[in-house]
């Protein structure tokens, strides 16, 4: 037995990344399953269509047949509410579908009694590590962040001695110690920056001091569970604030990456904490999208304010789509092993606690309760 899947071409604007790679299709086509590949879907990240060709897909140009066809759907973003109507019922869709901010399209999937996982909400346990696309994404838009930094900073990130004097490394602050956070500082220490970590879980302490950086301390654990971060009260963001403010204004470059999931983006650096930078220093936001760790960002454009210049990137994990793409690719076939049985079919149950966590739709119903609450009103 085998399944029938099927990788689209990727159509919300900006994005390069495709579902597959071929070494991937390569290894599920060897297990005996049928790959569809809409054409030109890896063109923009580096994997055209002969790649796939050679890995065993079939090639197909129309995007509603490939849809029709198949029984498994891999995407990297959600589907449109177009796409969902051209799959028959019963189809099982596997992507980022960040459902909390794409309502329209959950209720898409529910009414056309499609069958959903969401791999943004994965739990963090163990046995998902091999299939967390947020952690391997997060580490590409982290490594991205910094180069975005030093690309806008005017000034050399490393200490260079020349004929013409000794020049001071840059100082980099990053917000924020989760993937994102941990793999801008070590970039950041690469390029040869002198490097600040703060997070308000005490954890990430250590993690930031073994990639060489200093960690800002605080006297607050504000460790919450899944390995993020709880909500500080009002106490504690005001003394959080004061500390911030003080490393903030002595920076080069602050890049910030905090984040609560399902909710707006906790605002840590003010108008005011932005007033007392150097002028022409740096603030990378990675929170953009979630309205921004810095209260001046503008998601998807480069401002300047104060003499500071604020970046708001949007899917920087886009931007290196070749080996976001591969890390993608790597965790879906993770978690195929387990929405695929061992008779070669898509299971028919979903009591396999990772499965469960992770399914927001199936059989007309939104089987994710914070967001069905969202659908009905609630907030």
């Amino acid at each position: 037995m085998s399944v029938r899947m099927a990788v689209p071409r990727e159509v919300a604007p900006g994005e390069r990344r495709v579902a597959l790679v071929p070494d991937v299709v390569r290894a599920l086509t060897k297990a005996g399953h049928s790959v569809a590949v809409g054409t030109g879907a890896g063109d923009e990240a580096g994997y055209p269509d002969a790649q796939y060709a050679a890995a065993g897909a079939q090639l197909v140009e129309a995007p509603k047949a490939l849809y029709g066809a198949a029984q498994l759907v891999l995407k990297v973003q959600p589907p449109t509410v177009e796409e969902c109507g051209w799959m028959p019922e019963g189809t099982v869709v596997v992507g980022l579908l960040n459902p909390s901010r794409n309502l329209d399209r959950v209720a898409k999937l529910r009414d056309a009694r499609l069958t959903a996982f969401a791999l943004d909400l994965l739990p963090r346990i163990t046995r998902a590590q091999g299939m967390d696309v947020l952690s391997s994404q997060a580490t590409v838009a982290g490594y991205r962040a910094t180069l975005i930094g030093a690309e806008l900073s005017p000034k050399f990130l490393p200490m260079l001695t020349t004929a013409a004097g000794t020049i001071r490394p840059a100082k980099v602050l990053v917000l924020g110690a989760g993937v994102a956070g941990l793999m801008a500082i070590a970039t950041a220490k690469r390029l040869g920056a002198v490097v600040e970590g703060y997070d308000v879980r005490r954890a990430a302490g250590e993690q930031v001091r073994s990639l060489g950086a200093k960690f800002l301390e605080l006297a607050i654990n504000a460790e919450g569970t899944g390995g993020y971060a709880r909500e500080l009260t009002d106490a504690e963001k005001q003394q959080e604030a004061e500390m911030v403010a003080s490393a903030v204004a002595d920076a080069d470059i602050v890049i910030t990456t905090a984040a609560i999931p399902g909710r707006r983006a906790p605002v840590l650096v003010r108008d005011a904490m932005v007033a007392r930078m150097r002028p022409r220093s740096v603030i990378v936001d990675l929170a953009a999208e979630t309205g921004g760790n810095c209260e001046l960002t503008k998601p998807g454009e480069t401002v300047v304010a104060h003499e500071v210049t604020v970046a708001g990137p949007l899917n920087l994990p886009s931007q290196l789509a070749f080996h976001a793409s591969q890390m993608y690719a790597k965790n879906l076939q993770s978690f195929l092993a387990l929405l695929v049985g061992p008779d070669g079919t898509l299971v028919s149950t979903y009591a396999d606690e990772i499965l469960a966590a992770s399914l927001l739709v199936a059989g007309g119903t939104v089987r994710h309760a914070p967001t069905a609450k969202l659908l009905a009103g609630g907030t």
